[in-house]
């Protein structure tokens, strides 16, 4: 899969849309993805971060664990993490 592939798809953890892919960030010395720039929904913006609107956030790439299992289904990327869990997989983008 190429990173170009990524942008636009939708994540979810647990059946739970978190947002959708907005940007890949990559290493320029390993030439590795390590971050996912997410819109986040205002629902997963609220229960995530207690924010009161949608806004983007960056996703640590380990979140969503290898392709085999996060990118299964057509257009979304199932995240391999509890939603107890995500929130220390994100930060301010």
């Amino acid at each position: 899969m190429k990173s170009s592939e990524l942008i636009g798809k939708e994540v979810y953890v647990e059946s739970f849309k978190v947002g959708k892919v907005k940007d890949v960030h990559v290493d320029p010395e390993g030439w590795k993805i390590t971050h996912l720039e997410i819109e986040l929904t205002k629902e997963a913006a609220r229960e995530f971060l207690g924010a009161k609107s949608a806004f983007r956030n960056v996703l640590a790439i380990s979140a969503a664990g290898p392709a085999s299992k996060c990118c299964t289904s057509t257009g979304r990327i199932d995240l391999q993490v509890s939603k107890g869990q995500l929130r220390i997989y994100l930060r301010p983008a």
